[in-house]
C-alpha cells in the first residue's frame, strides 16, 4: 500500500458510512467513492472519481482529501488534472465561502501552479466570494512556493491598499519567510522594524524562521539580536530557538558553546531532541573527536531520541576517515534495518573500506542489505578484484540506491 493509499484510507476510510442526503438508496456512500479514490491507479480515472465524489456537500468539508490527491498528482506532474479538478470546485455555491476559495488558491500554489492561484484570487468578486486579509494572505503564500518570491513583495506593497485590508502578523510571517528563502536576511529583519513600528505583535514562527535562517547563514551576530529581541518580548525561546541556535555555534567551530548551550536549554525547562543532539555530534565530529560523538551517539536511547539519517551521515564519515570501518558497518546495518536510508556514495565509502580490511563477508552483507531495501538510480558494488566472491543468490554484482546529496 502506498503512502498516499494510507494517508487516504487513514483520513477517509475509517469514519462512518456517509451517504448524500438527496441521493437514493440505490447510491453508493461516500465512503464507496472514497475506498474507489484509495485504490485508483489511473490518474484519469482518480480525476473523474474525485469529481464524481466532490458532488457530495461533506466531502467538500474534508480538506486534507484535496491536499493529499492534488500532491499525488503534483509529483506526477499532472498539472493539467489538478487544474481540472480545482477548476470544478468553482461550480459549487462554496466557491462563495473565503475559507473554500483559500483552499484552491493554496491548493494552486503548492503545486507550483501559481497563474491559477492568482487568476483564483482575482476571480472572488464575481464568484461573490469576500476577499479580506485571509485570502491576501493565501496569494502571498501561493507566492513564496511557487517561488514567485518578487511578486509576493509587489504584491504586499500594492494590494492592502486597493483591498482595504490590513496586514496581519501571518502577513508578516510570510514576507519573512520569502526574504529568508531569498537571502535577503536584512528585508527579513526589516519586516520585523515594521511590525514593530505597525504595533503588530511578532510570535514564535516570527522569530523562529528569522533566527533559523541566519544561524544557518553565518549571520551569528544578527541571530543573537534577534535572540535579544525576543527575550525582550512575551515569546520564549523554544527548541526550534535552541536548535537553530546551536547550528550557529557549531558552524562558527563552537562546539564547547553548544554544549553549553544545551545545558542552559535543559535548566529552561526544555528538553533536548535528536536535532539538538545532531548539531553536538557534528560539531566535535568536524573537530575530529569521534570519542565525544559516539558519546553522544550512545547515550541518545537514555534521552528517548532515536538516531536519524542526519545522525549517521555525520558519524560514518568521521569513524571511515579513523580507519574504524568496523564500527562504521555496524551503524550502515543498523541504519538500514531500521529502514532509515542513507547516501549511496557514503555506503559505497563504507564497503570498499571493508574490503581494504579484508572484511568481505561485511562488505557483500552491507550490499546485498542495499538491494533489499530497493532504492534506485545510484550505482553501489563490489571494488573490483572482490567479485568473485560471489553475492547471494540473485544479487548479481551490482545494485541500485536511491541517493541525496551528504550534507
Amino acid at each position: 500500500m502506498s503512502s498516499f493509499t494510507r494517508l487516504l484510507y487513514r483520513s477517509f476510510c475509517t469514519s462512518p458510512t456517509i451517504t448524500s442526503p438527496s441521493a437514493s438508496s440505490s447510491s453508493p456512500s461516500l465512503n464507496t467513492l472514497l475506498q474507489g479514490i484509495v485504490k485508483e491507479r489511473s490518474f484519469k480515472k482518480l480525476v473523474e472519481k474525485f469529481k464524481k465524489c466532490s458532488e457530495e456537500h461533506r466531502f467538500r468539508c474534508r480538506p486534507r482529501v484535496y491536499e493529499i490527491t492534488v500532491r499525488r498528482l503534483a509529483d506526477a506532474k499532472k498539472f493539467h488534472y489538478i487544474e481540472e479538478i480545482l477548476e470544478e470546485q468553482k461550480k459549487y455555491n462554496d466557491i462563495s465561502k473565503e475559507g473554500f476559495a483559500v483552499r484552491l488558491i493554496s491548493l494552486y500554489g503548492k503545486s507550483g501552479m501559481f497563474d491559477h492561484a492568482s487568476k483564483t484570487f482575482d476571480q472572488m468578486p464575481e464568484l461573490k466570494c469576500p476577499r479580506t486579509v485571509m485570502s491576501f494572505n493565501a496569494l502571498l503564500t501561493a507566492c513564496v512556493d511557487s517561488k514567485n518570491f518578487l511578486k509576493a513583495d509587489r504584491y504586499f506593497r500594492v494590494l492592502p491598499p486597493s483591498l482595504s485590508v490590513i496586514p496581519n502578523r501571518f502577513t508578516y510571517n510570510i514576507m519573512i519567510r520569502a526574504f529568508c528563502e531569498m537571502g535577503q536576511f536584512d528585508f527579513a529583519i526589516r519586516m520585523l522594524d515594521e511590525m514593530e513600528r505597525n504595533e503588530v505583535e511578532p510570535d514564535m514562527i516570527t522569530f523562529n524562521t528569522l533566527l533559523k535562517a541566519l544561524y544557518e547563514h553565518d549571520r551569528f551576530s544578527d541571530g543573537e539580536k534577534i535572540w535579544a529581541k525576543m527575550e525582550n518580548t512575551n515569546c520564549t525561546p523554544d527548541n526550534r530557538s535552541f536548535n537553530a541556535k546551536l547550528e550557529g555555534l557549531v558552524r562558527g567551530g563552537k562546539t564547547q558553546e553548544a554544549v553549553e548551550l544545551v545545558k542552559e536549554l535543559r535548566t529552561r525547562g526544555l528538553k533536548p531532541d535528536i536535532f539538538s543532539f545532531n548539531s553536538l555530534i557534528k560539531g566535535f565530529c568536524n573537530e575530529g573527536n569521534i570519542e565525544d560523538a559516539m558519546r553522544i551517539y550512545d547515550d541518545l536511547a537514555k534521552e528517548d531520541c532515536v538516531s536519524n539519517r542526519m545522525t549517521i551521515q555525520t558519524i560514518v564519515p568521521c569513524l571511515c576517515k579513523k580507519g574504524d570501518f568496523d564500527l562504521a558497518f555496524k551503524l550502515c546495518q543498523d541504519s538500514l534495518n531500521r529502514h532509515c536510508l542513507l547516501d549511496a556514495r557514503l555506503l559505497q565509502v563504507v564497503v570498499d573500506g571493508l574490503v581494504k580490511k579484508s572484511k568481505l563477508d561485511e562488505a557483500k552483507e552491507l550490499v546485498n542489505l542495499g538491494r533489499d531495501r530497493k532504492y534506485s538510480r545510484s550505482f553501489l558494488k563490489l571494488p573490483t578484484g572482490a567479485e568473485d566472491a560471489k553475492l547471494p543468490t540473485g544479487a548479481e554484482d551490482a545494485l541500485f540506491l536511491e541517493t541525496a546529496a551528504l550534507s
